[in-house]
């Protein structure tokens, strides 16, 4: 059985960091696309960054040179450093995890796993 457990979220103040983790089990985490989403309230879930089976990874723009995706394999855990925080961040965060190929794709239907989400918000 697949499961994404994510932790870390919290409040914080504009400018300020945190740091998501997402702990999976019951998958080959190594072969995997894995990568972070968020929802706003009232507003689709989108891609923020993905890290695929090869270490390459991809932002939205909206958080380039902000927020870094990382991996630890070893630990079968996927990390969001997220610095220089923005009201506009504020939003669930989601791990997901894909079962196919899909590189560096942020297309929210093609992962197959997700995580409960952990909320991230940020004060002006």
């Amino acid at each position: 059985q697949v499961q994404l457990v994510e932790s870390g979220g919290g409040s914080v103040q504009a400018g300020g960091s945190l740091t998501l983790s997402c702990a999976a089990s019951g998958l080959t985490y190594r072969t995997y696309s894995m990568a972070w989403f968020r929802q706003a309230p009232g507003k689709q879930r989108e891609g923020v960054a993905v890290v695929d089976s090869g270490a390459r990874t991809r932002y939205v723009d909206s958080v380039k040179g902000r927020f870094t995706i990382s991996k630890d394999n070893a630990k079968n855990t996927l990390y969001l450093q997220m610095n220089s925080l923005k009201p506009e961040d504020t939003a669930m965060y989601y791990c997901a995890a894909s079962t196919s190929q899909v590189g560096l794709t942020l297309v929210v239907g093609l992962y197959d796993y997700w995580g409960q989400g952990t909320q991230v918000t940020v004060s002006s």
